[in-house]
């Protein structure tokens, strides 16, 4: 199983000129590998570009994504590392979805594709990354 970051999948959604071949081949090689996965927070970022629940979920299965809830242990685990990045001096207030992520992949022991390796790197850094 792999989990897919929301950046991937809009690659793939939008055709982002210079990122979809990557994210396509990646995403091809990794549900080689086992099912790929997505949680709430990646469903709720995808969800703001669609009309209804119906449409995002017929989406998902086209690309064959499955639906895994992000675990408590895994919510305490994005607080706790949202926490360090703020007395760290991180000021962005809209990153804590990414904390949410990283903590999901690194208490199920997943592997995450994402093109955001930098922030995964240093606050998860027993996650394995498939990066550019």
């Amino acid at each position: 199983m792999t989990l897919v970051d929301t950046n991937v999948l809009l690659d793939v959604i939008t055709g982002d000129a210079e990122w979809v071949t990557w994210s396509v081949t990646q995403l091809d090689e990794a549900r080689r590998r086992g099912p790929l996965v997505i949680n709430d927070v990646i469903f709720a970022e995808i969800a703001v570009r669609y009309r209804s629940a119906a449409e995002v979920e017929h989406l998902f299965a086209q690309m064959q994504l499955v639906h895994a809830a992000i675990p408590r242990e895994a919510l305490f685990l994005a607080a706790k590392a949202f926490q360090r990045y703020r007395q760290a001096g991180g000021v962005r207030t809209g990153v804590l979805p990414d904390f949410f992520i990283g903590a999901q992949a690194a208490v199920a022991q997943l592997p995450l594709l994402t093109r955001d390796r930098q922030r995964y790197e240093t606050y998860f850094p027993t996650v394995a990354l498939i990066t550019p």
